[in-house]
């Protein structure tokens, strides 16, 4: 299999919710969904941002259905509130936990989260709960979650929600990447327990240009861009494993996609996850863990 933007059916009378969809592969994720006639409601946090693109989207696609849903997924208000507009939506079909955040200083959400913990799982998680009753209504609903090979290189903290006690950005970011799989993993196996039709896919852009790296040192990012350019995805590339996992026909649920270049750059294929991702009593008890410090209880 390899998946691009040119194998996307149409998904005309299809309604998707895509976070972070002003930059980046939210935004190009958009664009291809706009184009192949979905109804895209655009999840962003800030609204000048997000009327930009929504014009530049316009520009290309005149007509496209577009919609903007303010959403910041660092704030567990804002979370709740994206979701009771978009529960207001006709209906949902597609659920694109895109938006996130990549080695910051160390920052706190307004719950009091380390801000990649926060932004990266738990506000998608807390996202995900309200919202999956409405995409049950659908036959052929999906939820997709937006992980990346930073997995392998951290470990939840279970004890250490705030960082208070040490704070490395690098393992942070992978840990809250570990998350993103164990949540999807997780979810995907208590759907189908209930005998949900949703199917529950996870992507990663592999190495592709784009905002998250805002926080490396300017120097650092330059020097990196030149070495590892032929090695990046650029944005319209890398959100091609998102769109397999969000539009390739024929998934089951628990499907993992990135590129098919050493998972770094190219079309889109079925790559692997370690193994502390498939760790069930792992993802039991990150589901625990984030239904109490979201108050948000999927009831699954």
């Amino acid at each position: 299999m390899r998946y691009t933007d040119t194998d996307v059916p149409d998904q005309s009378g299809r309604t998707f919710f895509v976070t972070g969809a002003n930059t980046g592969i939210g935004f190009e994720t958009v664009r291809v969904l706009a184009r192949k006639g979905a109804r895209v409601l655009m999840g962003c946090r800030s609204r000048s941002k997000a009327e930009a693109a929504r014009d530049q989207v316009l520009a290309e696609t005149p007509g496209a259905d577009l919609a903007l849903v303010d959403l910041d997924l660092a704030d567990l208000s804002s979370v709740r509130s994206a979701a009771e507009a978009v529960l207001a939506e006709p209906r949902l079909d597609v659920l694109v936990n895109n938006a996130g955040v990549m080695i910051p200083p160390r920052t706190l959400t307004a719950d009091g989260f380390e801000l990649q913990i926060g932004v990266n799982h738990l506000g998608p998680f807390a996202l995900t709960g309200l919202l999956w009753p409405k995409l049950d209504e659908q036959a052929g609903a999906r939820i997709v979650n937006t992980s990346s090979n930073g997995h392998r290189m951290g470990m939840v903290d279970f004890d250490d929600v705030a960082a208070e006690q040490s704070y490395r950005p690098l393992e942070r970011y992978g840990a809250s990447k570990l998350a993103n799989l164990l949540h999807a993993y997780g979810l995907d196996r208590r759907l189908k327990e209930r005998g949900s039709g949703i199917v529950v896919a996870v992507a990663h852009p592999g190495g592709t240009d784009t905002e998250l790296f805002r926080h490396i040192p300017k120097g650092l990012h330059t020097l990196s861009r030149v070495v590892a350019y032929p090695f990046l995805n650029q944005p319209h590339a890398g959100c091609w494993p998102t769109l397999a996992a969000a539009t390739a026909p024929g998934l089951t649920g628990g499907e993992y996609f990135g590129p098919w270049f050493l998972q770094l750059r190219g079309a889109a294929k079925p790559v692997t996850s370690n193994a502390a991702s498939h760790d069930r009593a792992l993802q039991d008890r990150l589901w625990d863990w984030s239904i109490e410090h979201t108050g948000v209880d999927p009831g699954l």
